[in-house]
């Protein structure tokens, strides 16, 4: 199994990196910086799989063919997306790598004849609709991200999220489409603190945090899943990860429920 990891020297790429290694899965890391390949190199230390690093900078994709030459060079059998600075570097760089070099991967791993499962890691509060499921005070607290605390970044995020999710339903009524699990996970709040391997994850409460290590450890389970798609929330809570994923996935638990997703097939593919 081949996969590769955009946005490779993240905090939550290189918990990731050495699970999926210990699978005897290769791992290619993209990084920006030539000086991180140690870092991930040595994340592949007496795993089963192999790691290779690759250089290149996401902010200079400005076409799905641009993305297209770096899955080229890798073939992936799947493809994670853990790339952004959290809104950090300026409203052009996070609109560049968020929204439209996120686009751009997207469209070339949709398109390509080899990947056959596409990770995003997103934000829980990218959404334009208030969810039947979460509470008005939940709700005004993500909307204070959105409009306020990182409005730039939300922006890039949903329109990354919006396109993923078009992408899908439109490859629903391509009969000769190849099939292609497309999995938009959705943390809260991110905490450096050690993992809990508890959680809350499909459809959860708005305001909550997680720890990047269980945003990685829920992401390896998720690329195991045969089932598990669509819009994944995700904060800690009291439910073991391998219970929560089976669950989600068994439950077809869609969390782009309350969504436009019409209209965003309509806004994408006039």
């Amino acid at each position: 199994m081949q996969v590769l990891v955009l946005g490779g020297h993240g905090k939550v790429a290189r918990y990731l990196t050495p699970l999926l290694l210990d699978r005897a899965w290769n791992v290619t890391s993209v990084v920006r910086n030539p000086k991180h390949e140690d870092d991930i190199m040595s994340l592949g230390k007496g795993r089963k799989g192999k790691v290779n690093v690759l250089v290149s900078s996401l902010d200079q994709v400005k076409s799905a063919s641009d993305a297209r030459k770096i899955l080229d060079t890798v073939s992936p059998d799947y493809v994670v997306w853990s790339a952004g600075a959290g809104g950090k570097g300026g409203p052009a760089s996070t609109i560049a790598v968020d929204q439209e070099a996120a686009k751009h991967f997207l469209s070339a791993s949709f398109a390509s004849a080899y990947v056959s499962k596409f990770l995003m890691v997103s934000y829980l509060g990218c959404r334009r609709n208030k969810p039947i499921w979460m509470s008005d005070d939940d709700w005004a607290a993500l909307m204070h991200v959105k409009t306020e605390a990182l409005p730039t970044y939300v922006k890039a995020k949903l329109e990354a999220d919006e396109y993923m999710t078009a992408l899908v339903a439109k490859r629903k009524t391509d009969t000769s489409a190849h099939p292609l699990q497309a999995i938009n996970l959705r943390p809260g709040f991110l905490i450096d603190a050690p993992a809990t391997r508890k959680v809350q994850l499909g459809r959860t409460a708005g305001r909550g945090s997680v720890t990047r290590e269980d945003v990685a450890i829920v992401a390896d389970q998720l690329l195991v899943s045969a089932d598990a798609e669509g819009w994944i929330d995700l904060i800690n809570g009291d439910v073991p990860v391998e219970v929560a994923v089976q669950k989600v996935g068994k439950e077809k638990n869609d969390a782009v429920e309350g969504e436009d997703v019409k209209g965003m097939v309509r806004r994408f593919f006039p």
